[in-house]
């Protein structure tokens, strides 16, 4: 259950949040909306907007900001999104997964098309990658939450199916339907998650070279710069080297 992350994602890039506060808000508060229109208004009764939670404080989003978002759901004049999966690959053969949420599927469209587009990819028909991911649980901690035994050991406790653990933090890995009862049972022995949601797990990863890679981070940017896009998922594996010289 022990080893190092092979893949990286685009909540995991170091700064990509920060450069963006306002705009990280923004989506965060489109997920809490969605989850509590999809279910109860009640974090403790509405697994998924404990997560949307759950990130949003992790991100030091205001208590303000989290409650209007949840009030927003019972609201009448606020806008319908959906969740919508666009599915390609990027430079180097780098698979991709980028998921969103929109009021309007063909200003989305658009605009994911034009960036993958415009960076060294191309998108694919539905279904296209994802067959090489596994759609898992991911329950993230801090460094700090425990060494890599302590959080090995109460991952296994809690029922977990895998850990990795690096100088970053922790990612424990659970099946799907088992995704909120772990994190529940964790919450005593390691404190609040950074965050709790489904995710795409690469099966395999591809090794990205400088200039692939370089290309591949303008992509990823230009998918985050998008308001309707909440995540990108993609299963390169960089090498240390290449990371320093990319800066």
């Amino acid at each position: 259950m022990a080893g190092h992350s092979k893949f990286k994602n685009i909540m995991h890039r170091k700064g990509a949040q920060d450069k963006k506060r306002s705009a990280l808000f923004s989506k965060l508060s489109r997920e809490i909306t969605v989850a509590a229109k999809a279910g109860l208004p009640d974090p403790d009764m509405n697994a998924r907007l404990r997560s949307a939670v759950i990130a949003a404080r992790a991100q030091s989003m205001p208590n303000d900001n989290i409650q209007r978002a949840i009030n927003k759901a019972s609201g009448t004049d606020g806008d319908n999104y959906e969740e919508v999966r666009y599915e390609g690959f990027g430079p180097g053969g780098v698979s991709l997964i980028i998921e969103s949420l929109t009021d309007n599927r063909n200003r989305t469209a658009t605009n994911v098309r034009t960036a993958v587009a415009k960076n060294g990819g191309n998108l694919g028909a539905s279904g296209s990658v994802s067959h090489g991911f596994d759609r898992l649980g991911l329950i993230s901690y801090p460094a700090k939450a425990g060494d890599a035994e302590k959080v090995f050991e109460a991952a296994l406790e809690a029922g977990a199916e895998d850990v990795t653990s690096s100088e970053d933090g922790h990612e424990i890995w659970t099946a799907q339907a088992d995704l909120h009862e772990v994190a529940k049972a964790l919450e005593p022995v390691l404190g609040e998650a950074e965050g709790a949601k489904l995710a795409w797990r690469p099966q395999t990863s591809v090794s990205v070279g400088e200039s692939d890679a370089a290309t591949l981070f303008k992509l990823i940017d230009a998918l985050d710069d998008d308001d309707d896009v909440q995540t990108v998922w993609a299963n390169y594996d960089i090498s240390d080297e290449v990371m320093e010289k990319l800066g």
